[in-house]
């Protein structure tokens, strides 16, 4: 299939990358240049074949409203919007609606990967109109790995499950991190990063965050490297909220 990829960053880059080897036709547009187009609208003329897909790999929040909205003005009805950002769910359901007043279809879509995503694939978590997402499909089976992909549910259903998601990875993050600086307060313990190094192979709180983990304290035992912030994306937040309003503890 052919479709346009707005936002050509870490992410957005190397998810047209490897559609490309998948044998999909991608268009590209970015800000700072690099695409096969300088504009959205030289995007859009390069999709010649309806439905036109355009997915958004940008940040979430005003520029992806921007951008949305002037989608709206250079799509045409059953046209396909994909926002692939971190966007609230909620934001979502209200440009699934938005959008289907110019009669254009709107679809939210998880993504997780990262920098690895290239080579071993992204979990996609889909939410949209069945038919809207058929369209669409053909790159999302491409992109995930064997049994990575998945249609979750209606309008913001993408992005609420990857809200939790995020609000899952901070929480095992805290955790090692809580854990590593336990084991480092007490002197019995020798070296707490032989036991991550141990951790990853055969215990029960081994995970692919926690190998990281480990590689990364192996190659800077000295955390020279390694930030203790990071800034806030809303997804923690967002997941903490949405806990109270369900009454899940």
């Amino acid at each position: 299939m052919r479709l346009g990829m707005v936002g050509l960053g870490r992410m957005g880059g190397n998810m047209a990358e490897r559609l490309r080897r998948d044998g999909h036709d991608v268009m590209g547009y970015a800000r700072s240049g690099g695409g096969t187009a300088s504009s959205l609208e030289e995007l859009v003329g390069q999709l010649e074949q309806a439905p036109r897909v355009v997915w958004l790999m940008i940040p979430a929040g005003a520029p992806t409203d921007a951008t949305f909205t002037e989608l709206l003005g250079l799509l045409e009805e059953g046209d396909v919007i994909v926002d692939g950002g971190n966007s609230n769910f909620r934001d979502s359901q209200r440009r699934h609606a938005v959008a289907a007043e110019h009669g254009i279809q709107f679809v939210d879509a998880g993504v997780s990967g990262g920098i690895w995503g290239l080579e071993v694939g992204y979990c996609i978590m889909a939410g949209g109109d069945r038919e809207a997402v058929e369209i669409v499909e053909p790159a999302f089976e491409a992109l995930a790995p064997e049994a990575g992909y998945a249609h979750v549910g209606s309008a913001g259903a993408g992005h609420f499950v990857k809200m939790v998601h995020n609000g899952v990875e901070y929480a095992l993050m805290s955790a090692y991190a809580e854990g590593y600086e336990m084991l480092a307060a007490e002197e019995l313990v020798q070296d707490p990063q032989a036991v991550y190094q141990a951790w990853t192979n055969g215990t029960v709180v081994r995970s692919w965050l926690q190998q990281l983990l480990a590689k990364a304290l192996k190659e800077d035992p000295g955390f020279a490297q390694i930030s203790g912030y990071t800034e806030d994306s809303g997804e923690g937040r967002w997941t903490v909220e949405e806990a109270i309003r369900l009454r899940v503890p």
